[in-house]
């Protein structure tokens, strides 16, 4: 198995393990410190992974060019959008038929990266991505209270709207990291990803941080009430992060993507087997969907 394929389904286990952490963040800050806490206290990891690979492996550290800066800077605030934007679409009716066209974003990127980097996918990857995007989708609207006619109808809505905007900057942010990390050009994929990795989450920091003490400054006194879980979100984090870039250092970031929708498994295999939730139908579909996807675009 491939190294990237590997690092992937890692990356996508520990970023299942932070969204579960971050749940149990929302009833003591709000919107914008639970998201910085994935930032914030995930800066110090990003250190000790240049400085591991810098100190203890000899591995020298690449000089940033403005090329670097230009495709960290866009995937930054690109990353930023997406979240904001999905979050705002949590506050309207029908938001799961928007969740699912947020996951659109393998799809995405990989316009995106023929576009900007010039990145190509064989016929076999495309279906793959296509039949993962299917298992996605039914998972998403699975438990809608909604019936076919009224989810037929919210397609067109603006929390549909919202949904593909948020896909639209994801996989401009996925396209954007492996640009950066490629516009590093050695020593090697993991001392690239890792000092995207430092300089991404430093600027989404300090624009964080600036956001709450201009808006809400008390959200800061709650981000360090709860520091101790923050410091375990952000080494989780970090980690899953450090993982993506790696793999779309090596592999182009739709593929990545695409394999990373393997994260909905294990999401949800955590609400069945930790929160005992009921199981349907379509749900079931959607994960043999996944799965199909993900068979197939190992074995293309």
């Amino acid at each position: 198995m491939e190294t990237w394929v590997l690092i992937t389904i890692a990356a996508a286990f520990l970023q299942n393990i932070r969204s579960v952490l971050q749940k149990h963040l929302k009833g003591a800050m709000g919107t914008t410190g639970a998201t910085f806490v994935r930032f914030g206290f995930g800066v110090p990891f990003a250190l000790v992974f240049v400085g591991l690979l810098a100190f203890g492996m000899g591995y020298p550290v690449p000089r940033p060019n403005p090329g670097f800066a230009g495709w960290v800077t866009l995937a930054a605030l690109a990353q930023i959008g997406g979240q904001a934007l999905l979050i705002q679409m949590f506050s309207h009716r029908n938001f799961t038929v928007g969740t699912a066209y947020s996951r659109t974003e393998p799809a995405q990127a990989a316009l995106f990266g023929l576009i900007f980097l010039g990145d190509r996918l064989n016929a076999g990857t495309l279906v793959a991505i296509a039949i993962s995007l299917v298992g996605v989708v039914l998972i998403s609207v699975a438990r809608s209270a909604s019936g076919a006619p009224a989810l037929l109808r919210s397609v067109f809505s603006r929390t549909s709207a919202l949904g593909l905007a948020s896909g639209t900057f994801f996989g401009i942010a996925a396209v954007g990291y492996r640009g950066a990390s490629l516009s590093l050009d050695g020593p090697n994929f993991m001392m690239q990803a890792a000092v995207t990795l430092l300089a991404a989450i430093v600027l989404q920091s300090v624009i964080l941080l600036v956001w709450m003490w201009l808006r809400g400054p008390g959200e800061l006194s709650r981000v360090r009430a709860a520091w101790k879980i923050s410091a375990l979100v952000g080494l989780v984090g970090a980690t899953a992060s450090f993982g993506w870039f790696m793999a779309m250092t090596l592999q182009t970031a739709a593929a990545v993507k695409a394999l990373a929708q393997v994260e909905m498994i294990f999401t949800f295999a955590s609400s069945v087997l930790v929160f005992r939730e009921h199981v349907n139908k379509v749900e079931i579909f959607g994960c043999i969907f996944i799965v199909a996807g993900i068979l197939v675009l190992l074995l293309v």
